[in-house]
């Protein structure tokens, strides 16, 4: 039986390929940071035979030990302070964890993987808010990095160390370059999670109006689902990696919140959207889309969930949620 490690498994990605590596038959076991973790008992619900261990990305010595119990044949590295807002609130712990964390589990598999560095195969979970103000459309797996937020710098050292790892060691080690991908398991802080949640509780009375930031920033969303199959694909290649995980298209806010009401039922969505300074990025990123060129000819992958289609999931999930908040 394959054995996995999955860090930041209590995230929408860590779930989704915590569920795709034991529908094919793998031990899977998740690093939770701290006992008291608020989400420690939501993941053992969901995922009852994932097997949970506790450690810090930013603790090799955790690392360590948390390795040597799994002995896992592939880690893969999600656990970060992924929301770009906060990073600008928190430089600091955001390097800590998301730029710093990466060398240490990188630095712990190879320990671990001792003169037998094949034996374990690593993927890294890279961002496309490292291309941050673009320098070619669309983006590929050769254009510059020239990250916009303390959180896109991070991702650009983690990312490079990775890359060190596999040229320096021989280590196998992959860099997913994955663009924004959405569920109705994201978290309500991003925008998406945000706005599929509002048009839902606005649909029923709940809730008056949403305020939003800038709504001409273009993103290319994928579904969260499709991409960690790009993950796992790519652990399973002769070699280690880079590859851009995108859908080739690209969408604004203003199209996620036209689609998102219209899902609700609700064509005048103008009526209910206000803006606000405050949610504007201090350096903004305004045209992300990628080329899944690499991704499609070597792994074989392509998106099964259209924009349109991840919206309605979001958005109807949502509206299930917030009705029965509502019968309680």
């Amino acid at each position: 039986m394959t054995r996995a490690l999955i860090t930041g498994i209590t995230g929408q990605d860590g779930l989704y390929l915590a569920e795709l590596l034991h529908s094919k038959g793998y031990e899977v076991f998740g690093l939770v940071r701290g006992q008291n973790n608020p989400k420690f008992d939501m993941v053992q619900q969901l995922l009852p035979e994932v097997k949970l261990l506790t450690g810090d990305l930013t603790d090799v010595s955790s690392l360590t030990r948390v390795l040597n119990i799994a002995q896992p044949d592939e880690v893969y590295n999600l656990g970060a302070i992924s929301f770009v807002a906060y990073s600008w609130e928190n430089a600091s712990l955001t390097t800590d964890v998301t730029a710093k964390g990466v060398l240490n589990i990188l630095e712990a598999t190879r320990l671990y993987a001792g003169n037998d560095i094949s034996k374990v195969r690593f993927y890294q979970a890279s961002s496309s808010e490292m291309y941050g103000k673009v320098q070619q459309v669309p983006q590929t797996e050769e254009t510059l990095l020239w990250p916009r937020s303390p959180y896109g710098v991070a991702k650009v050292y983690g990312h490079y160390m990775t890359i060190n790892y596999r040229e320096s060691y021989g280590m196998h080690a992959s860099s997913g370059i994955l663009f924004n991908h959405e569920s109705p398991r994201r978290g309500p802080e991003f925008v998406t999670r945000k706005v599929s949640r509002a048009v839902a509780r606005i649909a029923l009375g709940m809730q008056d109006d949403i305020t939003l930031g800038n709504l001409d920033a273009k993103r290319d969303w994928g579904f969260a689902g499709d991409y960690v199959d790009a993950m796992w694909r790519m652990l399973q290649q002769p070699e280690g990696d880079d590859y851009v995980v995108a859908t080739g298209e690209t969408h604004s806010i203003e199209e996620l919140l036209q689609v998102a009401f219209r899902v609700a039922g609700i064509e005048n969505w103008r009526d209910y959207v206000k803006q606000d300074p405050r949610f504007m990025r201090p350096a903004e990123v305004d045209l992300l889309i990628g080329d899944p060129t690499k991704a499609q000819e070597k792994l074989g992958w392509t998106p099964t969930v259209g924009f349109e289609q991840l919206v309605e999931m979001m958005v109807n999930s949502d509206l299930a949620e917030q009705s029965a908040l509502l019968k309680k």
